[in-house]
């Protein structure tokens, strides 16, 4: 019997314990790990610095509430933005970064409307949810918030919807959930451009493809763009729960006192936990994981030859194996943990693979070795 809503398909087994990038379950069975907790855990499992900083803060003060000066955010913050002339809103997860940013993008510019695309996720609350452009997660909650639209990703007629009444247009430069779409690049300069031209804010999610996943601290920067808001959570404090919203400083009128809150958000137990994450996310470090990212495409090229592999899409350790419909990825995933290997699924019937930062080169060839094993014998 359980007490718990049956909102998860949950496989048998519970992970106990973590060491790297090592999960064990309950059975001592020990598993690579593929997933980092669905790209969150990025610096692995037992990250000393991370949890030096937290067993620290434990000992000092685990909340304080926002009606008090807070250094570690402000040092977060800091990090989190470098040189730019941009500021930080602090929530507890990517879907409440998303519903900040929907705010703030209509209290910024006085309008309402907003451009998504089709086969996004942004979250399941509201606002987020109104904004992702998947109908299975929406089913059943309608009516939903309004004034939001979607239109095709990667599509140039999709330029032709970016107008002058909009508030915002947002989008992920990799659509995770969606499949592990990858935006190209001329097309997403060519939407922040429409936007610019038509004083549209152009809100980028980072809350998967976030905090070095791509080799970048933020996926955008690797295609050059230059948006107006970004979200970012997963991976930030690395599975303690946060969520950023950072926004260009001329937006900052708009945020003043009353106009957007949370009570936990950017308590000083995350913060310190963020902290060490950012801390080390490097320039060396995002340079060793394009380095280790290259070797994992090079090996990515030889799936192709599979029968059963029908495209592979990405970027640095975010990796999507899109499988025939005759092969259920589910299947593949439940043949992984028999051989030790924990992965994820997305749309499209698509393996998708989030490894931990960290994980070496060795482990990385060894687990993509795996895979390759499980899907040539079907």
């Amino acid at each position: 019997m359980t007490h718990v809503f049956p909102t998860y398909n949950r496989f048998d087994f519970e992970l106990i314990s973590g060491n790297g990038v090592i999960v064990t379950d309950d059975q001592g069975q020990d598993y690579l790990d593929f997933t980092s907790g669905i790209g969150v855990c990025n610096f692995g499992y037992q990250n000393t610095k991370i949890q030096n900083a937290v067993n620290i803060q434990l000992t000092k003060m685990w909340h304080i509430s926002n009606l008090y000066q807070n250094h570690l955010q402000e040092a977060v913050a800091e990090l989190l933005v470098g040189e730019e002339d941009k500021l930080v809103f602090f929530a507890n997860s990517g879907t409440e970064a998303n519903e900040a940013a929907l705010k703030l993008a209509r209290k910024a510019t006085g309008k309402t409307k907003v451009l998504s695309f089709n086969h996004s996720f942004h979250g399941r609350t509201y606002g987020s949810m109104s904004m992702t452009g998947n109908d299975h997660i929406k089913e059943g909650f309608a009516p939903l918030v309004p004034d939001i639209s979607f239109v095709d990703y990667n599509d140039e007629a999709s330029l032709d919807a970016i107008t002058n009444d909009l508030a915002a247009v947002i989008l992920e430069v990799i659509q995770g959930e969606g499949g592990v779409i990858v935006g190209d690049k001329d097309w997403l300069h060519a939407v922040q451009d429409k936007c610019k031209a038509t004083n549209t804010l152009l809100i980028v999610d980072e809350v998967q493809t976030g905090i070095g996943r791509t080799g970048y601290k933020f996926a955008y920067q690797g295609v050059g763009l230059d948006p107006d808001i970004v979200t970012s959570a997963k991976a930030l404090a690395n599975g303690l729960p946060v969520g950023a919203m950072i926004g260009k400083a001329n937006l900052g009128p708009a945020f003043g006192p009353g106009t957007h809150g949370s009570t936990f958000a950017g308590n000083p137990l995350t913060m310190s936990a963020a902290q060490a994450v950012l801390t080390q996310l490097t320039p060396a470090f995002l340079e060793e994981v394009r380095d280790k990212s290259a070797a994992v495409w090079e090996k990515l090229d030889h799936f192709e030859d599979l029968k059963v592999v029908k495209s592979i899409s990405g970027r640095g350790l975010m990796i999507g194996i899109h499988l025939t419909d005759d092969l259920p990825v589910n299947d593949v995933i439940k043949a992984l943990h028999q051989k030790g290997l924990l992965t994820l699924s997305a749309v499209g019937n698509t393996l998708r693979l989030l490894p931990p930062l960290v994980m070496s080169k060795t482990d990385l060839l060894s687990g993509l070795q795996t895979i390759y094993q499980v899907l040539a014998e079907n």
